[in-house]
């Protein structure tokens, strides 16, 4: 959605995806985010038709569940390689344009899982943790050079990333049925959660800002937890989040 409000903003929106589903106003490119070449190809290809870039959503992700010790490393790897890497080599090929313009705006799409800490959803919330860590190393970086980086982390969303979740639910009897119903709880979570309209609404508005925090919260209720997961003791923290989704 913030792809069609930037669009109706004035901005010539370009879009990677493997995958091209038609969205008005925005002009797809056929992109592997998690392929160096793919993406130094299209970024090149984007500043010969309009010279510069101004804005940088990376949004590229997906989702795992299950018990650490029961997920395949395959399967860890493909998460740090889209939710993660994808984010590192958009950026990495984005970068140089933006510095030698002076100006320019970053947005990578986080997670409050990355200070939450899900347990039976640990590599997701691995790679989200990473992805905000690595936005506000990145934005002291930059920011002498007038490019600004910011992790907006999202809560529960209703979209249709609930139905594509990788699932394992392989040891529940070993963990007492406690993967199935983490995973339930969540999902309960995601149908009930934020509407897309306003969240790429949200999006959309942060990243037309010139100067904006290194980490921003979408929703007062995401807000709040954010800020006792930073302030409570991690034992306390750890209790408060498996008492919702480990039990």
């Amino acid at each position: 959605m913030y792809c069609i409000c930037l669009s109706q903003a004035g901005y010539t929106v370009y879009e990677f995806s493997r995958r091209d589903i038609p969205i008005k106003g925005v002009k797809h490119m056929s992109v592997d985010v998690t392929d160096d070449a793919s993406v130094q190809a299209a970024v090149e290809q984007i500043l010969r038709e309009r010279g510069s870039i101004n804005i940088l959503v990376n949004c590229a992700g997906f989702g795992i569940s299950g018990a650490v010790e029961f997920t395949e490393l395959k399967q860890v790897k493909a998460q740090l390689d889209v939710n993660f890497f994808g984010t590192v080599n958009v950026s990495r090929a984005v970068l140089p344009s933006m510095c030698r313009q002076h100006s320019g705006h970053i947005v990578n799409i986080s997670s409050v899982a990355a200070v939450a800490h899900i347990p039976f959803q640990a590599f997701y919330s691995a790679s989200k943790a990473a992805v905000s860590s690595y936005s506000c190393a990145l934005d002291n970086e930059v920011s002498p050079y007038g490019v600004r980086v910011t992790a907006v982390e999202l809560g529960d969303i209703h979209t249709g990333f609930t139905q594509t979740r990788q699932k394992t639910v392989l040891g529940d009897d070993e963990y007492g049925g406690r993967i199935s119903h983490s995973v339930s709880q969540m999902e309960k979570d995601e149908l009930s959660g934020m509407s897309p309209e306003v969240i790429g609404t949200y999006i959309a508005r942060i990243a037309q800002k010139n100067s904006c925090a290194p980490i921003c919260v979408a929703g007062v209720k995401y807000k709040i937890l954010r800020f006792l997961c930073k302030i409570l003791p991690c034992t306390l923290r750890g209790k408060i989040v498996g008492s919702i989704y480990a039990k």
